[in-house]
């Protein structure tokens, strides 16, 4: 087989580079679906607390005394920007599986007319 043409040798290299954000985005996704996880527990939990409970959040390394609601509102608010994170992580995800594809497509077009005699 000769040698690799550039145009090949950089569709190669698009597609390790398109591999690479994809893992990235994989591990973003993932740290974002902990996050989540970790805010809707908190928020059942503080839904169990009676009203006059007193709550603490997590300030650096220690606790401090905060207001109920106040937390609650808090906590909600960091739920809607991590399911939109999520949201825009998934997309991200989607067009990158489909670039890959694309691109694999017509890596395995360009070996296969290469293999072929002329």
């Amino acid at each position: 087989m000769s040698e690799i043409s550039p145009w090949l040798q950089e569709q190669l290299s698009k597609y390790e580079q398109l591999q690479a954000t994809l893992q990235s985005v994989l591990m973003q996704k993932q740290q974002v679906d902990v996050e989540l996880t970790e805010i809707k527990s908190a928020l059942e939990e503080l839904e169990k607390a009676p009203a006059d409970a007193e709550v603490f959040k997590q300030a650096g390394l220690i606790l401090v005394k905060a207001d109920k609601e106040k937390l609650k509102a808090e906590l909600l608010e960091r739920k809607e920007l991590a399911e939109t994170r999520h949201n825009i992580l998934e997309k991200q995800e989607e067009r990158l599986r489909e670039n890959l594809q694309d691109l694999q497509n017509k890596i395995r077009e360009a070996l296969t007319a290469a293999k072929k005699p002329s």
